[in-house]
């Protein structure tokens, strides 16, 4: 009798004779892959939102910024933390540590491979004091160019009698607006007294009431007293703001007081955005999928390089069905080709400017309302459709959809990712990039919103170049885009609309010379420096240290 041998499955101890070792593994590896099948491929409970335009929706309430640290009148008062809820709280400190998981079969190829990136790697050691002083002055600026005071945290205390208008009050600069919502809701007493005052601007009123005296008229500061609640109520709704300081986008904090209490509230002062609208022809408003005027909304655009013969197989393909839709092309080749026909646009730059900067120029060039990025080695099939992307972004607030790519392969990718940004205090942010969505879009079961798209997308022309293309990234970059238009940017993905991917298996001795020239620039090799000018440039531009995903 040979040795008995033990071991466990999910708690459960088994003991059993060598010859049964062999089935023994494949009951393992079988129990394994269907647990990865029921936790991959079973139905996620997302939730799915109406993300059609309402702007009536309230903002979101504020969370108080010193939750932990009570007043001294509650500090008798005991209390529990709860741990689970605390961690999900924002902190000024941030690491950026692969998690423990679970090793098990298959798991690179199904969950991706976890890792993490220090982004100091990429600057030399020498440097690193150099840079930290410049990034931190920079980080500095931004931050003070970026904040407003309408970021200021404003409690209305309660059981005040003061009434007035916490959001939404605009003037724009250097003019006058009446401040709505001005009143006092006091007890009964001989006289009635409020204070206004202003930082940026002046007070005055647009007309006298009876029994009430005015101090302060054309000046930073304005009091307004009488005997007769009513009368100063009434005062007060004639009380003007002239913004005297001018600026394009800040605001005003403005005091409002009586003798025993005391407000704030802010005057945002801005110009208005200026709009940009496209022509009525090039819009069918409400339209449904399919009678969307597409050559009037959308240019294609892409960037080649070397890769003629690919971008003409792109050209013909988006010919078969879109014959008149304009196509622009950035073009960094050494050996032009000129790609000529109607409807396109070829424009060269210098030999190896690069993958962004091409982004860039051709994007530039768009004048619909519309872009749909393509690479010049997709292939346009009857699942391509556009319009399915355009009735999307019509009809939600969205400002960019990608859609699918079908490999040669046949398996077809979304590559949806999320993008999380942590506090980390000076030494910088955690950046956070995982595989996945939010939330499905109501309306459009094949659509989700999430925060990064694959490389074949529609967008809404004037928010792409808002966010632009850092022409520093000149040959491997993509996901770079969508952590620079992290909040500005609402994206989405829909895996109803396809486009095939040529197909880049090819034997080495059977490459051509222009084929080796791309590899060559498309996949640098780890010495040319290319990624740590990468982490160099998240360290220093984005005010990141570090970065984990999968």
């Amino acid at each position: 009798m040979g040795a008995r041998r033990a071991f466990r499955i999910f708690g459960i101890t088994v003991r059993m004779r060598p010859v049964q070792k062999s089935v023994c593994a494949l009951m393992v590896l079988i129990a394994s892959l269907a647990f990865l099948y029921l936790h991959v491929w079973s139905p996620k409970h997302y939730s799915t939102v109406d993300m059609r335009h309402r702007p009536d929706q309230l903002p979101r309430l504020l969370l108080p910024d010193h939750l932990l640290v009570p007043d001294k009148k509650y500090m008798h008062i005991a209390f529990r933390i709860k741990e689970e809820i605390l961690q999900l709280l924002p902190k000024n400190s941030c690491k950026c540590e692969v998690q423990a998981s679970w090793n098990l079969p298959f798991q690179k190829q199904l969950f991706g491979q976890e890792y993490s990136l220090e982004f100091t790697n990429g600057v030399e050691p020498s440097d690193l004091v150099n840079i930290n002083s410049k990034r931190e002055q920079e980080y500095h600026g931004y931050q003070q160019r970026s904040q407003s005071p309408l970021d200021q945290l404003i409690i209305v205390q309660a059981n005040s009698p003061l009434e007035y208008p916490v959001q939404g009050v605009k003037v724009r600069p250097l003019q006058t607006i009446l401040i709505p919502g001005l009143s006092l809701q006091a007890a009964e007493r001989t006289l009635y007294r409020v204070n206004l005052t202003a930082k940026m601007g002046t007070f005055d009123v647009a007309a006298e009431v009876e029994g009430v005296k005015v101090e302060g008229e054309g000046q930073m500061h304005l009091s307004l007293s009488g005997s007769q609640l009513d009368n100063l109520n009434r005062q007060m709704q004639f009380v003007t703001y002239t913004n005297t300081l001018f600026h394009p986008n800040t605001a005003d904090i403005v005091q409002f007081s009586t003798d025993e209490h005391r407000a704030s509230f802010s005057i945002r002062i801005q110009h208005p955005p200026t709009p940009k609208l496209y022509y009525p022809d090039s819009s069918s408003g409400g339209a449904s999928e399919g009678t969307y005027n597409i050559s009037a909304l959308v240019t294609i655009a892409t960037k080649t390089f070397i890769r003629y013969d690919k971008l003409r197989v792109l050209i013909d393909s988006i010919r078969k069905f879109y014959p008149t839709v304009n196509i622009i092309i950035a073009d960094d080749s050494l050996d032009i080709e000129h790609v000529q026909g109607p409807h396109i646009e070829q424009y060269f730059m210098p030999f190896g400017k690069g993958w962004f900067a091409g982004r860039n120029l051709a994007i530039s060039q768009v004048t619909t309302k519309y872009v749909l990025w393509v690479d010049d080695d997709f292939i346009f099939t009857p699942r391509t459709k556009v319009e399915k992307l355009v009735d999307v972004l019509e009809k939600t607030s969205l400002d960019l959809v990608g859609g699918a790519v079908r490999e040669i392969t046949g398996y077809i990718t979304t590559y949806r990712q999320q993008i999380r940004v942590d506090p980390g205090g000076e030494a910088g942010d955690c950046l956070r990039i995982h595989q996945g969505y939010h939330h499905v879009i109501e309306g459009f079961p094949d659509c989700v919103v999430t925060d990064g798209v694959i490389n074949f997308f529609l967008a809404r022309t004037e928010k792409v170049l808002q966010v632009g293309f850092d022409p520093h990234l000149n040959r491997v970059a993509h996901l770079e885009f969508f952590i620079d238009g992290l909040g500005i940017l609402h994206i989405g993905s829909c895996s109803n609309v396809v486009v095939d991917h040529a197909s880049k298996i090819k034997l080495p001795w059977l490459k051509s010379v222009k084929e080796k020239q791309y590899a060559k620039f498309r996949y640098p090799n780890s010495t040319d420096g290319t990624m740590n000018s990468k982490l160099k440039n998240f360290y220093f531009k984005n005010h990141f240290k570090c970065m984990t995903g999968n």
